[in-house]
């Protein structure tokens, strides 16, 4: 099969467990540097699926890489070759399929639990799953949904948590963690963490319990992955 093509935006937020998901499965993919310029090309079809991993822009920056991005989503969507984001990569989905990124009302930062949407589609993706489960945030940004996707989850401080339009699946949280990504960011991003509060957790306790949560994301994860890469050809 054509390799799914990862593009990543800074070295620290690359695939992360997604990169175990595929390795272990034996699906062959790509990472595409952006961070080490990279190029973005403009030609979906030659791969079998593609991802767009999490940064610290916005959307909403005039940066080349993302108007390309933007570009590539749209081709991908529109020949039905399946596109996964995390994050700024859901973003990047929303926008590029009609969507507005704007500033969410606060900013979510750690581990916060969500819930599945209203729809008959959400209870289908979430089956497999509780009907409250955690996974980690890090955002002061969110998407709308486009017109025709259908939303499959909701934080209390974030209503658009994830969408799923055709074979295009967004995130605005992270299941793709692991262990050591939890501290990186913590390194890489300590000047822009605001104070404590009811939405954003301090470094401890971000960093609590952390085997177990990441275990518990990770198994999430497995679940939206599975039905995702169901839609890849082979």
């Amino acid at each position: 099969m054509k390799p799914i093509l990862i593009f990543r935006h800074i070295a620290c937020e690359g695939p992360g467990y997604l990169g175990d998901y595929l390795t272990s499965r034996d699906i062959p993919f790509q990472t595409i540097c952006l961070d080490q310029d990279e190029e973005v090309h403009d030609v979906p079809s030659t791969s079998s699926g593609l991802v767009f991993m999490g940064g610290p822009m916005s959307v909403n920056d005039l940066l080349p890489c993302l108007e390309k991005e933007l570009r590539l989503i749209y081709a991908a969507h529109q020949e039905n070759i399946p596109v996964l984001g995390h994050c700024l990569g859901g973003q990047l989905i929303s926008k590029a399929l009609g969507g507005e990124i704007t500033s969410n009302p606060v900013p979510e930062i750690g581990w916060y639990p969500v819930t599945g949407c209203d729809n008959a589609l959400s209870m289908e993706w979430l089956s497999d799953l509780p009907e409250q489960f955690e996974v980690f945030h890090w955002h002061g940004e969110t998407f709308s949904i486009p017109d025709g996707a259908v939303p499959l989850l909701q934080s209390a401080v974030c209503k658009n948590q994830a969408f799923i339009l055709g074979s295009s699946l967004a995130f605005q949280c992270h299941v793709e963690m692991k262990n050591n990504m939890v501290q990186e960011w913590l390194d890489v991003y300590a000047d822009d963490v605001p104070e404590p509060s009811s939405s954003v957790q301090s470094r401890e306790q971000m960093l609590d319990k952390l085997k177990q949560r990441i275990q518990g994301c990770n198994l999430v994860a497995d679940v939206f992955y599975d039905k995702w890469i169901s839609m890849v050809k082979r």
